[in-house]
């Protein structure tokens, strides 16, 4: 005879196998949900009345305006993807740090780095740039390693950047205001450049013969009017994304809001360039309308799970799974990120924020972790999915773009030693929490008392054992 005790774990167990025969993720947690329902229905561990707020949380997902900023934001990403910015940018900064070590590895970072403030995915950045630099890194003899793994994880900065859709999607999961997670995100995200540069920086300096300058025949002119080059692709892309965030950041607008004049920013880009075709918008709206339909349908799946993994008390269970981990927050903190780093290998990162976040959520507050700084943890962690070997999306974006000359292993080994300073940020953001409270605004986000590594007080003694079940 099943108990209520048994069906949170049961429920879960029932999704992973789900998703290991490899079944739609959103259908997975439909069909689970659903049939976990019916079940408690007939055991009686909640009534039919309890499955009517079904409806009432799926419309409120459909009417929630905050989510409404993810197609404007994409829609944003996708017109300056298709109007050369990638190009523009990547060749006026490959010229001006050419004449360096590393100075092709230097220039894939920051338009990296810009262009996923810009696009907010990282296909377009993996894309873009391995088309435009990889030949030439191969050309003028850079290792293929360092070639292949900077220009995969130039483009996972997306992952961290404002405004990224995955911190929209985590401030909706945890209940936090989008502007608090840009805000908190602006650290780790200028940190983790910082990062990928100062390691190129010692590649050019211990091993200089693997990212060796470019000759002079291949230098253009030098001077203002290459300095006037760069600033001409790039000032006007930093102005419009530094106008969306300001207003967010000011309370002048929403995100929903300031991502709707994003796209008028980018719109009039693309006319500014003469890039600007009614086949371009035409594309950048049907890839817009296929990624939302995906984030939708996914949410709504996650809703069913979670209304009966709630009914069950499975977020009892699983706050006291995670809230009586030994050594308090740092037992928590550890265990989260380990789960979620190998969780990564095979769930995307909406899959992950949609499923896992909402149930972290009570742990983490429990043990008195700021939502805010947790978010944006997760975050850092979350991105190294798209650099794990062999199941990295990054990986195989780029794999299907480079040519076929450069080995398969030589893109999953040069994506090593970055995957490592993905994790040594994630440390970072752990031990000093100030890299994300600095640009909150005081009396929001985290106040870095709330993120001590302590254990909690002892439970009061209830004369039970495990969670309190209804």
């Amino acid at each position: 005879m099943l108990t209520l005790e048994v069906m949170p774990p049961l429920m879960f167990g029932g999704l992973v196998l789900f998703l290991l025969i490899g079944f739609p993720v959103a259908f997975s947690l439909a069909a689970v949900g659903l049939f976990f329902g019916f079940l408690s229905i007939e055991l009686g561990f909640f009534t039919t009345a309890y499955l009517g707020n079904l409806p009432l949380r799926t419309f409120g997902i459909l009417s929630n305006e905050l989510l409404l900023s993810v197609p404007f934001f994409t829609l944003m990403g996708a017109i300056l993807e298709r109007c050369g910015l990638a190009e523009d940018l990547l060749e006026g900064t490959g010229q001006l740090f050419g004449k360096i070590p590393g100075g092709l590895a230097y220039a894939v970072i920051i338009v990296g780095a810009v262009l996923g403030a810009i696009t907010g995915t990282v296909a377009a950045s993996v894309i873009a740039m391995g088309m435009i630099s990889l030949p030439i890194m191969m050309r003028y003899g850079y290792d293929m390693r360092i070639a292949t793994g900077v220009i995969a994880a130039s483009g996972t900065i997306t992952q961290v950047i404002p405004p990224s859709l995955v911190l929209i999607v985590l401030g909706s999961q945890l209940d936090r205001s989008v502007g608090d997670m840009y805000a908190g995100a602006i650290g780790p995200s200028v940190l983790q450049v910082l990062l990928f540069l100062g390691f190129i920086a010692i590649v050019s300096i211990v091993a200089p013969h693997k990212v060796p300058p470019l000759p002079d025949e291949a230098l253009g002119p030098r001077g203002w009017p290459l300095y006037w080059r760069v600033l001409k692709g790039m000032v006007p892309s930093v102005v419009l994304i530094f106008t969306v965030l300001g207003t967010i950041f000011m309370g002048l607008a929403t995100p929903t809001e300031a991502g709707a004049m994003g796209v008028v920013g980018a719109i009039l880009l693309a006319i500014i360039n003469r890039r600007f075709t009614w086949p371009l918008l035409r594309q950048a709206m049907g890839s817009t309308m296929r990624i939302t339909a995906m984030v939708i349908f996914i949410l709504i799946g996650a809703t069913v799970f979670s209304l009966v993994f709630q009914g069950v008390d499975g977020g009892r269970w699983l706050e006291h799974l995670l809230s009586h981990l030994p050594g308090g927050q740092t037992g928590f903190l550890i265990f989260v990120n380990i789960f979620i780093f190998f969780l990564a290998f095979f769930l995307d990162f909406f899959e992950i924020a949609f499923i896992i976040v909402p149930l972290l959520a009570p742990a983490a507050t429990a043990l008195g972790v700021d939502l805010v700084w947790f978010g944006v943890l997760l975050c850092v962690n979350m991105q190294t999915s798209f650099m794990h070997p062999p199941f990295g999306f990054a990986l195989f974006y780029l794999r299907g773009i480079a040519p076929k000359t450069v080995r398969t292993s030589d893109i999953y080994w040069g994506a090593l030693p970055w995957v490592g300073l993905q994790l040594i940020l994630v440390l970072v953001v752990i031990l000093w929490p100030q890299s994300v409270t600095y640009f909150l605004q005081p009396g929001t986000g985290v106040d870095p008392a709330s993120v001590r590594i302590e254990a909690p007080p002892p439970p009061p003694d209830s004369g039970e054992e495990g969670p309190v079940f209804r």
